[in-house]
């Protein structure tokens, strides 16, 4: 849902959405995950449009990596600190842009971006989405509403949706109907 805002914040939100995106394209496709990209934005003092802290995309870090925790791993890196403590370090009013909405379910022993975005801690939160996560894997994601209820204000950013799932979807299968298309 979009929630009305001034077209200079909108605007401020589709620079850093396209540049999620453009994130994504970096990830790797296969046919077992979804290509995710990911920036971590702090606020500008001066009201601009914000400060670019972090950006990631699924599988850029060691292991089964998506997005959210690529950018969380390697902004820790940059603090100098663990991952659990980068909520402490993040600027008041940072927004995390995925192009995706984060996920509610992992396979086992790996933990669900919407509970790494609450282990931050961050009552002041922000995330802005660009669309939602197809069930391919998981069957319906409840993670925009669990973040919600957190007390973490989520924002669907319009006008890129298409896109977003073409570069998601880049190694899994496309099926053909029987009339060719």
């Amino acid at each position: 849902m979009v929630t009305s805002r001034p077209d200079g914040e909108l605007l401020g939100h589709q620079k850093y959405m396209q540049l999620a995106l453009d994130t994504a394209r970096k990830s790797p496709p296969k046919p077992t995950n979804f290509c995710v990209g990911a920036c971590l934005v702090a606020p500008s003092p001066s009201g601009g449009d914000g400060e670019l802290l972090m950006t990631g995309y699924t599988l850029e870090c060691e292991g089964n990596t998506h997005a959210e925790q690529s950018c969380f791993i390697k902004l820790s890196r940059q603090y100098g600190c663990d991952v659990e403590q980068l909520g402490e370090r993040l600027p008041r009013g940072t927004v995390l842009y995925t192009t995706m909405e984060p996920c509610n379910k992992r396979s086992v022993g790996n933990t669900p971006c919407v509970d790494r975005i609450l282990m931050l801690k961050r009552d002041d939160g922000r995330q802005a989405i660009g669309t939602v996560e197809p069930e391919t894997f998981v069957g319906a994601n409840v993670g925009k509403g669990k973040l919600e209820k957190a007390g973490i204000r989520v924002e669907h950013v319009p006008g890129l949706e298409d896109e977003i799932l073409m570069v998601a979807t880049a190694g899994h299968a496309k099926f053909v109907d029987e009339g060719g298309t």
